[in-house]
């Protein structure tokens, strides 16, 4: 199992991801968004499993600034997410081609 974590800024739900798989002794990598975004290939291989509109977050400063509301679900919504990782919605929790954004431990536990 290759577990990776992808966040931004420590938020609530990251901390409960890492803590998820810390206290079953699951080894993850953890992957700063900020120094390190997702490459193309790994973007549309979490876009695949989860879906563009997961991706996306609302709450971030940069929906707003960045007009992501009137770009709805096209190209260059995906070019705004790839090159500001700020936009994502974290943890991106990657296991190979499956993917879950968010604290979603039911989804996890079939994992192990």
């Amino acid at each position: 199992m290759n577990i990776q974590i992808y966040a931004g800024k420590k938020n609530f739900d990251t901390q409960k991801a890492e803590r998820y798989f810390k206290e079953r002794g699951i080894r993850y990598q953890r992957i700063d968004l900020n120094r390190q975004p997702l490459s193309k290939g790994e973007f549309n291989s979490v876009r695949q499993a989860v879906g563009l509109e997961t991706l996306i977050d609302r709450d971030s400063p940069g929906y707003q600034r960045f007009n992501l509301a009137y770009h709805g679900l096209s190209p260059m919504t995906e070019t705004l997410l790839i090159e500001h990782p700020e936009l994502l919605k974290t943890p991106i929790v990657r296991n190979g081609k499956q993917a879950t954004v968010g604290y979603c431990p039911e989804v996890w536990k079939d994992w192990a």
